[in-house]
């Protein structure tokens, strides 16, 4: 029914939003929306967004959506303000309320919502119904152009790829000149390359446009790829902003650290701190498997979260001799996942950890299920967050 209800807000949209190029302007938000779900939800967030890529992160449940729907005007939020430059979309002590249709804002999301029975060039002109022919054939010419899909102009949705659906969607919705885009993971079912190439026409139609894009994604890959801006959400909260290397490069959150590729988080109980040395035991949860980490300045027996990089931890297997590394720890292979180009080893060492291997040392090694090896973790590859 959700869904239903978007697709319709989002015809309503196209049909009535005004179709004008926008100067590019900063859009400032402070939301406040409260759900009475079974497990209450709340949603309490407040940053701007210039023009270029704002990357909304976090893992499902977050918020992000959400926070694209208020945007949008297909949620009201309880409390808060959000505006583009001067112009106020919603403003709950001003009471104002604008209008989905009328705020030109593109929105495309995951289940693309095209018109089956439209051709490209129908959907694509559903929102230039207020135009002369003249205008419509130029701006669906210029935006069929800019995405590389001329040639598909008189075919229905089934009858194309994945990709070019995707390329259909986004023309439809830039096509109004907006003034704000949403992207809710659009792109997510796409392979590496198809996905590439949509988002540097998108980066290509954006220099030319210069208005903000809030794109939501679960994937780092594309956070790094994509984004001079990343913001972090965790239960309706931002927990972290700013550059991608600026909000991976001390985790605090576990949201974060997963977004900085630390594939192994755990628990664990602090123990002694080693002040000689700079460091900590701490036992990792549950089992009490022995773990030395940087020192932080807390007590015994707290209980904090721990990173570790799937790529910063060694395997062998035979017993290591001769290392400084103070974390090594027997276990068995308990399987093998191949991951395009690299190998994802699960190993129980009374935990179960992630390792990657290139494809060349899976077979050098002879690795398989059962395999007795050892793990060799450097203290400060370690990463303690908090609870």
């Amino acid at each position: 029914m959700e869904s239903v209800a978007k697709d319709r807000a989002v015809e309503s949209a196209l049909a009535g939003a005004p179709s004008h190029a926008t100067p590019s302007a900063e859009l400032t938000l402070k939301v406040g929306k409260r759900f009475a779900v079974a497990e209450e939800f709340s949603l309490d967030v407040a940053f701007s967004a210039e023009a270029g890529f704002t990357i909304l992160f976090g893992a499902s449940g977050a918020g992000k959506t959400t926070l694209l729907d208020c945007i949008a005007g297909l949620v009201r939020p309880d409390a808060g303000v959000i505006r583009l430059g001067k112009r106020v979309f919603f403003d709950d002590a001003a009471k104002i309320d604008v209008k989905v249709s009328r705020r030109n804002v593109g929105y495309v999301f995951q289940t693309l919502a095209l018109f089956p029975h439209l051709t490209v060039d129908g959907n694509v002109a559903y929102g230039l119904q207020h135009h002369s022919a003249a205008e419509r054939e130029r701006r669906i010419a210029e935006i069929l152009g800019a995405f590389r899909i001329s040639g598909l102009h008189k075919r229905r949705p089934d009858e194309i790829s994945g990709g070019e659906r995707q390329r259909v969607a986004l023309a439809r919705s830039l096509v109004t000149d907006p003034c704000v885009l949403l992207l809710d993971e659009p792109l997510a079912a796409l392979d590496f390359a198809t996905k590439s190439r949509i988002l540097d026409d998108l980066r290509e139609w954006n220099e030319k446009h210069r208005i903000p894009i809030f794109y939501v994604t679960h994937s780092r890959e594309e956070v790094f790829a994509l984004g001079n801006r990343v913001v972090v959400l965790e239960g309706g909260r931002v927990v972290a902003e700013g550059s991608p290397h600026k909000v991976m490069s001390a985790p605090r959150q576990e949201t974060v650290a997963q977004l900085a590729g630390f594939e192994n988080i755990f628990d664990v109980d602090v123990g002694d701190a080693h002040e000689d040395r700079g460091t900590m035991s701490c036992r990792l949860l549950p089992g009490g498997v022995p773990l030395e980490t940087p020192m932080v300045r807390v007590g015994q027996g707290v209980k904090l979260r721990v990173g570790i990089r799937a790529g910063d931890i060694l395997l062998a297997t035979s017993p290591p001799e001769g290392l400084s590394a103070r974390n090594i720890f027997p276990g068995k292979i308990l399987k093998l996942e191949r991951r395009d180009v690299m190998i994802a080893v699960l190993v129980d060492v009374g935990v179960t950890m992630e390792v990657h291997v290139t494809l060349a040392a899976r077979d050098a090694l002879q690795l398989y299920p059962g395999l007795s090896v050892w793990l060799i973790v450097k203290t400060y590859s370690c990463q303690l967050m908090s609870v």
